[in-house]
Formats: C-alpha cells, sequence, structure tokens
C-alpha cells in the first residue's frame, strides 16, 4: 500500500498500526471509543485500513477474527470507562472551562444527539467522528439505566468495530482500491461526517438565528453551559 495522506503523518493510519501494531491500534480505538483525549484520532479510516492491511497480510499477520474480537472488546471497554466517568465526575466537565483538549462545545453536541436519538444513539454516534466519544460520557451523566447502556454499547462496538473492518477487508482484494486508497479513506471520512453536516443544514433551516452555533442546534434558547439532565431518554430504553 502507499502512504496515505489524510493529515499529520503521526496520524496516518497505516502509519500508526505499522509502528505500533496490533497493540497500538487497539489502544487508538479504545481512547477514542470513551476518553476526553482521543477525540481527534482517527477512527473509521483507521479501522478500514486495518481490514485492508489484513487482508493483505500487510504489517498484522494476526487471523482476522481474532482482530475483529480485539477490536470490538476495546470499542465496548472504551464506552464503558466513558459512561463510568460521566457518572462520576461528568457533572464537574460540564462546568470547567474550555482547556485545550476539552471543549465543552463537544460535550454539547453529543448531549443534544443523546437526548434526539435516546439509547439507539450509542449505536450511531459510532459512526460520527467526536460525538462518538463523548456520547457514552454523556449517557453516564443524563444517568442512562446501567443494562440497557451495556446492551446498546456491545451492539454499537460490534457494527462499527468489526463492520467497518470486515468492509476494509472485504475490499482489500479488489485492485481498484489499492490504486486509489487514499480517495478511499477520504470517501470513509465524509461518510462519516455525513450525519454531522446534516445536522447542521437541519439546524440552520430550523434556527437561521443560531446557524453558527453547530450541528447540536445550539442557540436555539437553551442555556449552552448548563449540564445536562436526566431525561426520560436517558432513563429508560
Amino acid at each position: 500500500m502507499n502512504a496515505l495522506a489524510l493529515g499529520p503523518h503521526w496520524l496516518d493510519p497505516e502509519h500508526l498500526i505499522q509502528a505500533f501494531g496490533l497493540a497500538g491500534l487497539l489502544l487508538v480505538v479504545f481512547a477514542e471509543s470513551g476518553l476526553l483525549v482521543g477525540f481527534f484520532l482517527p477512527g473509521d479510516s483507521l479501522l478500514f485500513t486495518t481490514g485492508l492491511l489484513v487482508a493483505a497480510g500487510e504489517y498484522l499477520h494476526q487471523p482476522l477474527w481474532l482482530v475483529c474480537l480485539l477490536i470490538v472488546l476495546a470499542a465496548v471497554l472504551g464506552d464503558q470507562v466513558g459512561y463510568l466517568t460521566g457518572r462520576r465526575v461528568g457533572p464537574a466537565l460540564f462546568r470547567r472551562p474550555d482547556a485545550r483538549l476539552f471543549k465543552r462545545q463537544h460535550v454539547a453536541r453529543a448531549h443534544v444527539f443523546f437526548e434526539r436519538h435516546g439509547p439507539k444513539s450509542l449505536v450511531l454516534a459510532r459512526f460520527v467522528p467526536v460525538v462518538r466519544t463523548f456520547t457514552p460520557i454523556v449517557a453516564g451523566v443524563s444517568g442512562m439505566a446501567y443494562r440497557p447502556f451495556v446492551l446498546f454499547n456491545v451492539l454499537g462496538g460490534v457494527l462499527w468495530g468489526a463492520g467497518v473492518t470486515l468492509l476494509g477487508a472485504a475490499l482489500g482484494g479488489v485492485a481498484f482500491v489499492h490504486e486509489h486508497i487514499e480517495a478511499m479513506l477520504i470517501g470513509i471520512v465524509l461518510l462519516s461526517v455525513l450525519p454531522v453536516l446534516v445536522e447542521l443544514l437541519r439546524a440552520r433551516r430550523t434556527h437561521p438565528l443560531a446557524a453558527g452555533s453547530g450541528p447540536d442546534g445550539a442557540g436555539s434558547g437553551a442555556e449552552p453551559d448548563a449540564p445536562p439532565t436526566a431525561t426520560g431518554q436517558g432513563q429508560h430504553v
């Protein structure tokens, strides 16, 4: 495979896998799934590249089923950590001034996403960059019952972690994919941010004066810095 140029070299999916192997891959998946400092890490493109490399026998030589299983476990455990973080220290995070790695707007966006879609947001958010990192934290802050959280967490981890990896492996034998790998990964990234763009357009159409507030629709009258409170969607399935 050719070197990819989708961002800083040290965040390049192939470079990460080549440099740190399976352990580094699992650490990135774990961090991006629920650690506050992991929202900027590659997600969908990393999993897609992983599938491609496993199919091609490059850098990763473990069986595909084992790689998928470990990725799912890392994703599920990451969400578990995010949920527990939200339960224990979440309210304080919403009152904390913006820091270099922590932006309340990210959490607010995930909160609106969670409130709009309910527990199934844990599945949907897996495919939305940034939102997937903060949604389990918001689920914990909102007081979502632990049993349904685990159910939707595992379901989302399987569909995202194994699904995107298997998609990459399935396309790994297609010559066109290898010849246009950068275009394929750019397409994966664009598809992953499409829900955010849809929410942005919807917010502009619904609240023209709040167009600059981003896809979470903040500015429609809600207090932007107020911590989220438990709602019916956060409490029940």
